[in-house]
């Protein structure tokens, strides 16, 4: 039985693509709930397609209020609201112990796990416990250590499948590496690797058909809002680094902060800054070109003749850029000002504020020298620096721009 100081009802958050295995983990969590009583709540009750067995007699699949009993005290309901509605309303009606929230149809887990956790009448009920995602195994390394190019699975929004893989492991506490009797050995522990890379904190499981201990998803605990430590690989790597860069011409770089985790298959990271600004055409195509071993790379980038500051999201063979909103530099004097006494520890560069690019990348046996390179001669040259360019980046603040899709 859940032992919970506190009384509000833990929560489990469930992620992973289509055909990951996330219902066949729902059917197996609710055969094994032991001692416990769980409520499944569920996208699509169609989809999760109750085990027979389960479904206490004389309840039909379809109640009026989209919950079903099951025979063993558990409950499986379908989101018919909005899910803060769903989850006060479950609260209120009915007793258990845990709940699962399948996050299908919503990209990443983040947001869900968001409400439980903000100041709202969810979380004054809710303590999140565990954020799972499940991974088919084969296609998670398909699309980021295979040849060919991952098509979009069953994506939320059109977003290629690579993004969505990517997020759900980034927040995650928990991965499923589900299919295991798919994958040879290597290809498990390249797998693992890549996690840890994305994630360093998340535990992994090898699983075949979703089998698992319930005990290691249900009031594991893993979850901690305040830990600084469950930031994704790619913060982390830009907060460990020691962040020297050099002011000048073609030295504008940063050679410090190569971060090497295990290394069984080459999977590392490192962090490259500069002060001096992208030349728009010559970094879309370095990011056109990067290649397939590259898993992850995130930041911002500074593009000469743009005052936004432009974050860079690449995923496998996926790349967004976003215009965040202007440099600070580049505000009236009386706001800049305004800025930089609220944020005494901003880094400000005497001549160019605090305009900077620094991106990280994670993958798995890059050329390290050859992508810095290519990154320094992406940059504009002295000559080049006061040219009027018309690049394909997003220069209002909002705007995105897809740079590479697959």
């Amino acid at each position: 039985m859940e032992t919970n100081t506190d009384d509000d009802i833990p929560v489990t958050i469930l992620s992973g693509n289509l055909g990951a295995g996330k219902t066949t983990l729902l059917n197996h969590l609710l055969s094994n709930a032991g001692d416990r009583t769980l409520a499944v709540l569920v996208n699509d009750m169609g989809e999760v397609n109750v085990d027979a067995e389960l479904v206490a007699e004389g309840s039909e699949l379809e109640l009026d209020d989209g919950v079903t009993e099951l025979s063993n005290g558990c409950i499986c309901c379908e989101l018919q609201d909005d899910l803060e509605t769903a989850v006060v309303r479950l609260a209120r009606d009915r007793s258990f112990d845990h709940l699962v929230v399948e996050s299908s149809g919503i990209s990443e887990p983040a947001p869900v796990a968001r409400l439980f956790t903000t100041e709202s009448r969810v979380a004054a009920l809710y303590d999140v416990d565990t954020l799972v995602t499940v991974l088919d195994t084969p296609a998670f390394l398909e699309a980021f250590a295979g040849e060919e190019r991952p098509e979009r699975r069953g994506s939320e929004d059109d977003r290629p499948l690579s993004d969505l893989l990517v997020e759900q492991v980034e927040v995650s506490n928990l991965v499923l590496l589900n299919k295991a009797d798919l994958c040879s050995e290597g290809e498990l522990a390249e797998a693992e690797e890549l996690v840890g890379a994305l994630q360093p904190d998340a535990e992994t499981i090898r699983t075949e058909f979703s089998a698992v201990d319930p005990d290691r998803l249900l009031g594991a605990g893993l979850f901690d809002a305040g830990r600084v430590n469950d930031l994704p690989g790619w913060k982390r790597a830009l907060e460990s680094d020691d962040g020297h860069e050099h002011d000048h011409g073609h030295d504008g770089d940063d050679h410090g902060g190569h971060h090497h985790p295990d290394e069984v298959y080459g999977v590392s990271s490192f962090v490259y800054r500069s002060r001096r600004p992208f030349h728009p055409e010559r970094f879309d195509e370095f990011l056109r070109e990067l290649p397939r071993s590259i898993v992850r790379a995130k930041g911002t980038a500074w593009l000469a003749d743009n005052e936004m500051r432009v974050t860079i999201a690449q995923a496998g063979p996926s790349i967004r850029a976003t215009a965040q909103g202007p440099w600070i530099a580049s505000l009236p004097e009386v706001e800049r000002d305004m800025y930089r006494s609220n944020r005494p520890n901003l880094e400000w560069h005497d001549e160019h504020g605090d305009r900077r690019t620094e991106l990280v990348f994670i993958g798995t046996d890059y050329d390290e020298g050859a992508l810095r390179t290519a990154l320094e001669d992406a940059l504009v040259t002295d000559d080049e620096w006061e040219t009027d360019f018309d690049g394909p980046f997003p220069d209002e603040q909002g705007e995105e721009t897809v740079v590479r899709e697959p």
